[in-house]
């Protein structure tokens, strides 16, 4: 599994499981919802910085984004 495909299915998860849309996710990391939407379809590789903000907004460490299931 590729990391792009890991983040992804942690993003997805850990945002559903708290019951945040892709738009209120961004909003609350300061970045474009579509951006969200990408990472979410492996379109684009996240920055660590940009991994870091979506993980604390989901009360999580960045490396909890990264670990494999």
């Amino acid at each position: 599994m590729e990391i792009r495909e890991i983040l992804a299915q942690n993003l997805k998860r850990h945002r559903k499981a708290q019951g945040l849309s892709q738009e209120e996710l961004a909003h609350r990391a300061g970045i474009d919802r579509t951006y969200v939407s990408s990472l979410e379809r492996r379109v684009y590789a996240a920055g660590i910085d940009v991994v870091d903000r979506l993980a604390k907004v989901l009360g999580l460490e960045a490396a909890d984004l990264l670990r494999r299931p």
